[in-house]
């Protein structure tokens, strides 16, 4: 198997130009680089957004097994 060899990053931007404005011209180039980027959330804020959406007996069946309400190995359950 052949390593990978990335191109330097002015080779990349550059050739990366010239695709874009051989494929949609210099008006539709600049209009695509304009574009507004959508936000980020925050990582953290993003996780509690995933958290809010599972189910938590659900999502530690899944991760841990099917554990037995009460045993040691159920430690996770019982701390909410």
């Amino acid at each position: 198997m052949k390593a990978m060899e990335y191109l330097p990053k002015e080779n990349l931007v550059e050739q990366a130009l010239v695709a874009l404005m051989k494929a949609l011209g210099p008006v539709e180039t600049m209009r695509f680089l304009n574009l507004p980027r959508s936000q980020r959330l925050e990582s953290v804020e993003r996780h509690r957004k995933w958290q809010a959406t599972l189910n938590q007996e659900e999502f530690f069946s899944q991760v841990f097994g099917s554990v037995e309400r009460g045993s040691s190995a159920n430690f996770f359950y019982e701390i909410n």
